[in-house]
């Protein structure tokens, strides 16, 4: 079994061929190939963590499209003074399915 951390958008998401993974947004168009950094490479019962041999493992993915994630609230309040302010806030995500890790 071969699958690889990669590091997307600020956080590292575990991947295989053929998963499909929710990234911050990248600016690609829907099809498009785009390639992720690997920061850890398990084939079987070899890990490699090695940044010189990383730096020749390429994981590509293909995007599936843009979406919005799910509102999220943010409400302030203190008590006594008649301050509260309330904001929301959607990440703006894309979707990608792994098709290679070589």
């Amino acid at each position: 079994m071969v699958y690889a951390v990669v590091r997307a958008g600020g956080r590292q998401e575990k991947v295989e061929v053929g998963t499909i993974v929710q990234l911050d947004r990248v600016k690609a168009a829907q099809g498009e190939k785009i390639e992720l950094a690997a920061v850890l490479l398990v084939d079987g019962a070899t890990v490699t963590t090695d940044a010189d041999k990383l730096a020749k493992v390429k994981v590509t993915a293909e995007v599936i499209g843009n979406l919005r994630g799910p509102k999220i609230i943010i409400q302030k309040f203190k008590n006594k003074t008649g301050y509260k302010k309330r904001q929301g806030h959607r990440q703006d995500l894309t979707r990608v399915k792994i098709t290679g890790i070589k």
